[in-house]
């Protein structure tokens, strides 16, 4: 009896242990996954927490004084270039309207227009947090409609968090809606682009002392709406210490000094991209250009266009794939029998001139 009651014991606890450990599948999931172990909710992508920057490494690094970076992006060539370089934070902007689609302001562009920015922005960046612009229109009605239009942002465009402009009541009530739909907000003030219209322009705020105590309210109250960070455009730069001070979370700087908790550009004005009457109407002259990568696409495109008209573009270097002797004869044969007797003697005469170059090469290379 003693040993029957030992047996039933032992298979007792194996059975209980058996329910404890992990079963084949689910470690097979787990290393299957890049979703941290450790986290309730991993984000819109699969993410390594050895790479992927997320709100918590921006908090760290707020608190810690280290500033943040923050570029643009809208498809998935600068993308790429933003993950390679490290940089933080990738903004997909509504100012995409201005410096790819070449509408002078923001206004123009549609939800679905950002959204194929931002799928194309997903694909490339790996590593940074990725925000999608709200464009205008698509957010002001309501709290409802700011809502399903950030959800779809999240997604359809694969963003792990939105950024809407402005601080008025019915904005901060959004911003507050948006973040308890579990969603995380970037807030806007300052100069807000899709306000030119109220604005009068695209005009520096913060430059007396009703407008300056605004900019500082209104990044308080999104803060209390429960945004993560505020970007602060094109204030005076004590007036975006008095901000960044006054605040828990980090402030964004652009054209508002050296004085926030990080800064950002817009992707074509720091590599100096486009060199047209447009964009030099459009770009701001608190942009520092880091290259003049217009120079170098335009000149790759004035010798591209002469090596063609030429004819040294493309030469045998660039000419790699080639058909057998055997097949170029039963090929010849065919087009004569197609009665494509001048197709035939043009691939004749390109062999012919061919079969010229290789043995003019193999000379030279005797000599």
């Amino acid at each position: 009896m003693a040993l029957l009651n030992a047996i039933a014991r032992r298979s007792s606890m194996a059975a209980a242990a058996a329910l404890l450990r992990p079963s084949t599948a689910t470690v097979l999931l787990r290393c299957m996954s890049n979703v941290p172990e450790n986290a309730v909710y991993g984000g819109p992508k699969p993410q390594s927490p050895a790479k992927r920057v997320t709100l918590t490494h921006l908090r760290q690094k707020h608190r810690r004084g280290e500033p943040i970076t923050v570029v643009t992006a809208y498809d998935y060539p600068s993308a790429v270039h933003l993950d390679m370089a490290g940089v933080d934070v990738c903004l997909v902007g509504d100012s995409a309207a201005m410096v790819v689609h070449g509408h002078d302001t923001t206004l123009p562009i549609s939800l679905d227009e950002m959204l194929v920015h931002c799928r194309a922005v997903a694909r490339g960046a790996k590593r940074p947090l990725l925000v999608g612009d709200l464009p205008f229109g698509s957010y002001e009605s309501s709290s409802n409609q700011a809502v399903d239009t950030a959800v779809r942002v999240l997604k359809e465009g694969g963003m792990d968090a939105i950024k809407l402009e402005g601080g008025s009541p019915s904005r901060i009530t959004a911003a507050k809606a948006i973040v308890e739909a579990g969603i995380a907000v970037m807030g806007h003030v300052g100069l807000t682009p899709q306000a030119i219209s109220v604005l009068g322009g695209f005009r520096p705020q913060g430059k007396n002392i009703s407008s300056a105590v605004k900019v500082v309210e209104t990044a308080l109250a999104l803060q209390e709406a429960g945004c993560f960070s505020v970007v602060l455009e094109c204030v005076p730069a004590p007036v975006a210490a008095a901000a960044t001070s006054a605040l828990r979370i980090p402030t964004i700087g652009i054209g508002a000094g050296p004085f926030c908790s990080g800064q950002v550009l817009v992707y074509h004005d720091l590599l100096g991209m486009l060199q047209h009457p447009h964009h030099a109407k459009v770009t701001p002259k608190f942009c520092k250009q880091y290259a003049q990568v217009g120079d170098v696409i335009n000149k790759a495109l004035l010798e591209y266009k002469e090596e063609v008209t030429s004819g040294s573009f493309p030469g045998p270097a660039h000419s790699p794939y080639e058909i057998s002797p055997t097949d170029f004869n039963g090929f010849l044969k065919e087009l004569q029998n197609l009665g494509l007797e001048k197709a035939a003697s043009a691939a004749a005469a390109v062999v012919e001139k061919s079969d010229k170059s290789k043995c003019s090469d193999g000379e030279n290379a005797t000599k």
